[in-house]
């Protein structure tokens, strides 16, 4: 689908017109033609119509390229990436620039567009400000859908290092993998939009007025901000992962030492019932009449004996833990 948005010398917005009428209608100040999923009758449209570099077009068609601009002879060309909600995977979005016109080209729906084209039609000082404002919305929107993403991975972090316990789950550090994986994701989407910007705003191709040079570095701080928003994210997980590593490690010690508690008491005990459980037939004790109370009154000294020791040590706490 074609969708055609141009404002005539007379400040008038006209929407969904045949594209030969930028041809034969030389009013329009500045358009915007978007091909949002276009099938291959109309992406030939980039060659036979608006005759566009047949490498930006290559581009177009190929998935997916990493975020860039290329400069052509009165016009620049963008491949940028919005961000899937669900999955988290990077979509690209191709934009054609020039003085009075902008091109999108995308295989996927871009709701970050529809909102653009909202403002367009509501707000009649977009109209007045050019093909570079539009495009300047554009590429603000589609920044701005990052942050709810990058958030909610924030908020769950947060919760979950709140919870941090001895008794953590396995489930919550199979999430805390998950999202660190998602952070690579968006890692891989913010950091080349970030690198675009810096070249927008320290290119002397792109011609940026002062007011104009304003807009694209608001953009260039959120974009920095982001990229230090996920780098903190992914220290977040590796000290939430390095926090429950030394909880189970610190666990596993207590358990040894009750364990080595409870074998210290008993190997005496055991020695003793050892003994007496080798079944000689010439044993002095075996004929005492009082030798089984003897040896049962001696192992009940030996072990408590050794846990007032124990406890003396301090080691029982262990059990209060």
């Amino acid at each position: 689908m074609i969708r055609t948005f141009g404002v005539t010398a007379d400040s008038q917005l006209k929407i969904d017109f045949p594209l030969e009428d930028l041809h034969s209608n030389k009013s329009f100040d500045w358009y915007w033609v978007d091909f949002d999923q276009p099938t291959s009758d109309e992406w030939v449209l980039l060659d036979s119509f608006f005759h566009f570099h047949p490498l930006a077009i290559e581009d177009c068609l190929q998935r997916l390229e990493r975020p860039k601009v290329d400069f052509y002879d009165g016009y620049h060309f963008f491949v940028i990436h919005r961000m899937n909600e669900d999955t988290l995977e990077a979509e690209e979005l191709n934009l054609f620039v020039g003085k009075n016109f902008v091109v999108t080209f995308h295989h996927t729906t871009v709701p970050e567009l529809d909102v653009v084209r909202q403002k367009l039609q509501r707000d009649v000082s977009f109209w007045e400000r050019g093909a570079v404002y539009a495009m300047y919305q554009i590429l603000d929107k589609i920044v701005d859908a990052y942050f709810p993403l990058v958030y909610k991975i924030e908020d769950h972090l947060n919760e979950i290092e709140d919870k941090m316990t001895f008794d953590m789950k396995h489930f919550s550090m199979s999430s805390v993998f998950e999202m660190r994986s998602d952070l690579l994701w968006l890692r891989r989407t913010i950091l080349p939009m970030r690198d675009l910007m810096y070249r927008v705003l320290n290119s002397s191709r792109f011609d940026l007025q002062p007011h104009e040079q304003t807009y694209f570095a608001d953009i260039s701080d959120h974009l920095i901000k982001l990229t230090e928003i996920v780098e903190s994210n992914r220290e977040l997980t590796a000290d939430i992962r390095d926090s429950y590593t030394a909880m189970n490690s610190n666990q596993m010690n207590r358990i040894m030492m009750i364990l080595t508690i409870v074998s210290s008491i008993f190997i005496p005990l055991t020695f003793i019932a050892g003994v007496y459980g080798m079944n000689f037939l010439y044993m002095p004790e075996l004929t005492m009449k009082y030798g089984y109370f003897f040896v049962i009154g001696a192992m009940v000294f030996i072990g408590l004996s050794m846990l007032a020791w124990f406890k003396f040590k301090g080691w029982m706490n262990l059990f209060k833990q």
